[in-house]
């Protein structure tokens, strides 16, 4: 077994000490009310500010949850405070951190120096943890002052023998509190708390886990150690989930999303989840069987998803009962109290930054703003990306092109060189669940760092597969999930887009030209099974102007995530990936920049959507910004705004697509 040092026992004597909880209790002076709070997805969203468009932003930040957390706690006699992972990747600061300033010199990360003036109990690992590496993850780590948990991610020691697993980190934690009831009288709980990161994270992360960590089960790992919880004198169990809900309630095996089975494993008595940035309760949720989405619970125990970026706060109350030392849960409510609202397309905010927050991290956060606003080329066109999920868009043309340039230097003088290679990619900000001020919009002119980051939000590496012209097709079905399917004979208005389909898992592939008819159902589901094998979407699906050889052999560029099996797509495990770079794709772009020193961005139109026969009524969401750049189209038109903020507009499908 190797040491390791954020190994924290998970047994009575790793438990905490015992200290009183701050805040109200319920009205009836039998009953104790225990308030479990949450925060999720921040993403290094530490202030109220956008990096990538360079301005405050008072829907995200850390700082802002910190004042709201403050009057929350001010309620009630009992707290305690949870966070449940994706810290430490997803902005600039995040970026900066990691490849810049780097923590190897003992400096306490920025999302450290924050969440510890906030009495944080117990911290879970999110998939977005290990972007960076086992080692950097572990440097980040030693800054965190509160416990760490995570039960299904194993160290990789080679051995087939379940017996010897050792997980990376604890676990679970058993946390000694001292709660206060509606007399004043207190009382001794023991509170179990347990983590999960999606078991995916060995695929998304294969370059930086294999032969390091391995993932698990998320269930099965919750049915073995729980009852060891209870064991170890656990009074309550609760939960805490990087992984969401499924569309579905019929289990897999190493779900991704899979909150809702944690519900039917005995002895937990709450669940506080993330990964999906949404919010539940939430009526997103209300078709999900056993999902009550006013009381906001799983198979009746409460459940919480507090959004993303620091957008809302997470809270249960448990009503809680104690007989000779026995603790029953009673009752419970659940809610998710936002940071602002929308007064149509204004943002209102509910609570101003906490100081001592901003004043932490003011630093890291100058350095991050300096960083960010570095020039590296110029652009002859804009670049946005609010039409990118209805046809071919700029955002992605510069990533593809970029990755095409690289990929092709690569394989120069090597077995693969003289193999025709596309390049695919997708629009990262596309609206969805990032909310209607989620689009890349950079003006015709200098192209910043943060310009890049905005363009291409991860931190993945570059990969070129090698695939056949009928699995390049297959690839282009799966992505065709974006759009629903549009019924010719049908009256009245129909929605375009699947919003149940990341805008991340739309890859276009360039260097082959092809139309999408939405008029015929999927091929593939959103988990990758075959759905309807004689369906094809794709269709006049042509390389260098002739139908594709579905036997000819393409090399594709893309990243790690997907090269490796993110996103379920049909043909990518990461088997036949010859190329693994060095580089992220974000480098890569900004290296294209400095050589081109200039460039049009334009899409060359290599895609579109087929025209349907028959008068049909289809709209899509966007952003209101949009109708900037509807001049010259004669496809789309602005219809409204929505009180989401987002606008609707309508999408001419009666024309034959150019491409």
């Amino acid at each position: 077994m190797t040491y390791n040092p954020y190994r924290i026992a998970a047994t009575a004597g790793a438990m905490l000490a015992a200290t009183a909880l701050a805040g109200t209790a319920l009205a009836d002076p039998a009953q104790v009310t225990l308030r479990l709070m949450e925060t999720t997805d921040i993403h290094v969203h530490l202030y109220n500010y956008d990096y990538y468009r360079d301005r405050e932003d008072d829907t995200v930040g850390l700082a802002n949850v910190a004042t709201l957390l403050g009057q929350t706690r001010a309620e009630v006699d009992n707290a305690i405070l949870f966070d449940n992972g994706d810290l430490i990747q997803g902005n600039p600061m995040g970026e900066y951190m990691a490849n810049v300033r780097g923590l190897d010199d003992g400096n306490v990360h920025p999302v450290y120096k924050a969440m510890n003036l906030l009495d944080y109990a117990v911290g879970n690992l999110g998939n977005h943890e290990f972007n960076y590496g086992v080692e950097y993850l572990e440097q980040a780590l030693r800054g965190a002052q509160f416990a760490y948990v995570s039960a299904n991610v194993f160290v990789d020691d080679g051995d087939d023998d379940p017996s010897n697993d050792v997980t990376y980190i604890d676990p679970y934690v058993i946390l000694d509190r001292t709660l206060v009831d509606g007399d004043g009288g207190e009382h001794a709980i023991r509170i179990g708390v347990i983590g999960f990161a999606p078991p995916q994270i060995a695929i998304w992360d294969r370059a930086n886990l294999q032969g390091v960590l391995i993932a698990k089960d998320i269930v099965e790992t919750a049915e073995h150690f729980v009852p060891r919880m209870k064991a170890d004198g656990a009074d309550i169990v609760v939960a805490v989930p990087h992984s969401a809900l499924a569309a579905t309630t019929d289990r897999q095996g190493m779900d991704e999303n899979a909150s809702y089975w944690l519900s039917e494993v005995d002895g937990i008595d709450a669940i506080m989840f993330g990964h999906a940035h949404r919010l539940f309760p939430g009526e997103a949720y209300a078709g999900l069987a056993g999902a009550d989405v006013e009381a906001g619970t799983l198979n009746g125990v409460p459940a919480v998803m507090p959004g993303f970026w620091g957008s809302h706060l997470g809270i249960i109350d448990l009503a809680l009962e104690v007989d000779d030392g026995a603790w029953t849960v009673v009752g419970a409510t659940v809610e998710n109290r936002p940071i602002y609202e929308r007064d149509g397309r204004t943002v209102v905010s509910l609570v101003d930054p906490d100081p001592a927050i901003l004043a932490a991290v003011r630093e890291e956060h100058e350095a991050t703003l300096a960083y960010v606003r570095a020039a590296v080329g110029q652009t002859t066109a804009p670049i946005n990306s609010y039409f990118a999920l209805v046809a071919d868009d700029p955002s992605i043309q510069i990533v593809t092109d970029a990755q095409k340039w690289y990929v092709e230097a690569l394989i120069e003088g090597s077995d693969y060189d003289g193999i025709p290679v596309l390049s695919a990619g997708a629009p990262f900000k596309a609206g969805g669940r990032g909310g209607p001020d989620y689009y890349t919009d950079v003006a015709a002119g200098e192209i910043a760092i943060k310009n890049v980051a905005d363009l291409y939000l991860y931190p993945n590496t570059v990969r070129a597969v090698l695939l056949n012209g009928a699995q390049v097709q297959d690839w282009l079905e799966m992505s065709a999930n974006m759009f629903n399917t549009i019924d010719a004979a049908k009256d009245g208005e129909q929605a375009l887009l699947n919003a149940d389909f990341p805008s991340f898992n739309f890859d276009v592939i360039d260097g082959v030209t092809y139309a999408i008819d939405v008029t015929r159902p999927p091929k593939y589901g959103p988990d990758g099974a075959l759905l309807n094998p004689d369906s094809s979407r794709i269709v006049d699906l042509r390389f260098e102007g002739a139908p594709i050889d579905p036997g000819q052999l393409f090399v594709v560029a893309t990243n790690n995530y997907r090269a490796s099996g993110g996103g379920n797509f049909p043909h990518l495990d990461g088997s036949n990936v010859i190329i693994e770079a060095p580089d992220t794709n974000r480098d890569v772009i900004v290296r294209y920049l400095i050589e081109k020193g200039e460039i049009d961005p334009s899409a060359d139109d290599n895609w579109a959507l087929a025209p349907i026969d028959g008068d049909v009524t289809v709209t899509f969401e966007s952003a209101p910004g949009a109708q900037a750049y509807l001049e010259g189209r004669d496809d789309i038109d602005f219809v409204d705004t929505k009180e989401s903020g987002f606008a609707t507009y309508r999408i001419d499908l009666g024309t034959v697509p150019t491409y």
